[in-house]
């Protein structure tokens, strides 16, 4: 060991004078607290290289700002706080700071009729940025899963059911309890409408203004928008009730985007937004997709 100061390499002249949009770390391991749980939680952090004549940042001081991340509810000011401490700390060569989170929130969810619930969780990254000017953007992606039921299916199966309906009743006479009888049997139900699981995926360019990040206020609304929401723990009450919902909320892709941009638009604190809903068809080997957008810009 000496008592010699350590040599800065990256302080040393740049052997090409090019400035550099982006320049840090990706996939760093952070604990984050979102919708009150600790979560494992991935960062990305950079900041932009803008004095050509440097070779490199200081890649320690980014990390070491993400500290002030742990053991806290992650919001916008607090990420905002984080990208101004990578500037400061990056004074002469960074004027735009760069800052993505990412992980699985974890939502507890209730079953539809029974007390019972469980766990689901919520793949999200939140992306902020601030620029040479000083302004700051701040944008959620998030996933949420439901089921879905195909209309056309629905239509098709009905139409079964009513031709063996009268084939089983051309001899029969038509009573209460007979009919009773034949809709609990097998023939009552003789088609099926194919279901699927199903995905809607947003950009959500949020207000700097908010002050608490709306993640679990957004799968509520859509989660209530679509009416299928994916179970956790069920009983058979529970079963029954998803089944009836799926039958009473009968949509295509299309049904399923303009249920989804209605709520978002209606959301105070979004500024914009990108969705995309895919129905994993079980008819087809391929994907049945929509997609809606308003007052949106991707930020780099």
């Amino acid at each position: 060991m000496t008592s010699h100061p350590l040599e800065d390499i990256a302080a040393a002249p740049a052997t090409h004078s090019v400035p550099l949009d982006w320049v840090g770390m990706e996939g760093i391991a952070l604990p984050l607290q979102v919708a009150g749980k600790t979560i494992a939680g991935r960062a990305s952090a950079g900041v932009s290289l803008d004095d050509p004549a440097v070779r490199g940042i200081h890649m320690s001081r980014l990390y070491l700002a993400l500290a002030e991340l742990e053991d806290v509810p992650l919001t916008l000011p607090r990420v905002n706080d984080v990208l101004n401490n990578f500037l400061d700390s990056h004074q002469q060569l960074s004027q735009q700071a760069y800052l993505d989170l990412e992980g699985e929130a974890l939502l507890r969810r209730p079953a539809l009729i029974s007390p019972l619930s469980g766990w689901k969780t919520y793949p999200f990254a939140l992306r902020m940025r601030r620029s040479a000017s000083d302004q700051v953007s701040a944008v959620l992606d998030v996933s949420i899963g439901y089921s879905s039921t195909c209309p056309c299916s629905a239509a098709l199966a009905r139409q079964l059911i009513q031709q063996a309906f009268d084939e089983d009743f051309t001899d029969t006479p038509v009573t209460r309890e007979a009919v009773h009888a034949w809709l609990g049997s097998e023939q009552g139900i003789l088609a099926t409408p194919h279901s699927q699981r199903s995905q809607a995926h947003l950009s959500l360019r949020l207000s700097t203004e908010l002050a608490e990040l709306p993640l679990e206020t957004i799968v509520d609304r859509v989660e209530k928008a679509l009416g299928t929401a994916l179970q956790t723990a069920v009983k058979r009450v529970d079963e029954q009730a998803f089944a009836l919902a799926n039958g009473q909320n009968l949509m295509f892709c299309e049904d399923a985007a303009r249920r989804v941009h209605q709520v978002l638009r209606d959301q105070p604190g979004i500024d914009g937004f990108y969705l995309k809903v895919v129905h994993a068809e079980s008819l087809h080997a391929h994907d049945a997709v929509a997609r809606s957008q308003w007052n949106w810009r991707e930020q780099a």
